[in-house]
């Protein structure tokens, strides 16, 4: 695996022990997806970071030194994924923040995941996942450290033709997949669950809702979800993915579906570059 990485600015790879978001996953971070030297949602990305620092009270990093450093680890590859966490720092044991934090900022370039060219044009196949997401108004919507639901959400599946899967909240209203967002065309409307509750509101997701203003973020069942006209997902770092199957119910790549493919295209963005 391919990757440059700066902790505070210096070539590094590691952090103190005593970090707390090693410590606490108490932090934030962004995958942010560059081509060559240019990141065509990096406003978003900045937009939504600033906001989760004043939701957990980090101070939030300089966005033009969080671009200088971006550029830095980035520079000679042609495509890349560049991960920014920030962490409110190192601190004493025990739940209490530190009055005056120091936080701890990282700034690392990966090689993007490989996605065969065929998931952009066919869709991906998923399945209802088990595990069910815990409700925090808190923290919803935000992109903090702490991704165990969504690990143990992963862990429940080993079959590689099963691609993503589809995370419901408590009370069984669907949600999010475990690494992208989700939208579905139900009775010719297009829909996102809300996030009020819980999930990540992706900055893909964002694009695509100012790019499709008549689309409704509301509640959205699991049997709305089956009887969908057409499903895709929507991801910072794979962009716009059509879904063919959940469990045992087929979907065809639709109008809608094709259209934010193209409009992802007109961002700047590949999709047929991983295959």
């Amino acid at each position: 695996m391919t990757v440059r990485m700066l902790v505070d600015g210096v070539a590094s790879a590691q952090v103190s022990a005593l970090d707390r978001g090693l410590a606490y996953g108490d932090g934030l971070f962004e995958s942010i997806r560059f081509v060559g030297a240019s990141a065509p949602l990096w406003s978003r990305h900045m937009q939504r970071l600033a906001e989760g620092c004043v939701r957990l009270r980090i101070p939030a990093p300089d966005p033009a030194q969080l671009w200088r450093e971006a550029q830095e680890v980035s520079r000679g590859m042609p495509a890349s994924v560049l991960r920014i966490t920030v962490t409110r720092g190192a601190g004493e044991r025990g739940y209490r923040p530190p009055a005056v934090p120091q936080p701890t900022r990282l700034v690392a370039a990966f090689a993007p995941p490989p996605v065969a060219a065929e998931a952009y044009v066919h869709g991906v196949r998923m399945r209802v996942c088990d595990i069910r997401l815990a409700e925090q108004p808190l923290l919803a919507g935000i992109k903090h450290l702490n991704r165990l639901e969504q690990v143990l959400a992963r862990a429940e599946w080993d079959d590689p033709a099963i691609a993503e899967g589809v995370l419901l909240d408590s009370h069984g209203r669907v949600i999010s997949a475990t690494m992208a967002n989700l939208f579905a065309v139900v009775d010719g409307e297009l829909l996102t669950p809300a996030l009020d509750r819980c999930g990540v509101a992706g900055v893909a997701r964002a694009e695509v809702l100012a790019a499709c203003p008549q689309a409704r973020v509301g509640e959205l069942t699991l049997a709305a979800l089956r009887g969908a006209g057409e499903v895709f997902l929507s991801s910072s770092v794979r962009g716009i993915l059509p879904v063919r199957s959940l469990d045992d119910r087929d979907y065809g790549p639709g109008a809608t579906t094709r259209r934010l493919q193209q409009h992802w295209r007109d961002l700047g963005f590949s999709m047929e570059q991983d295959g």
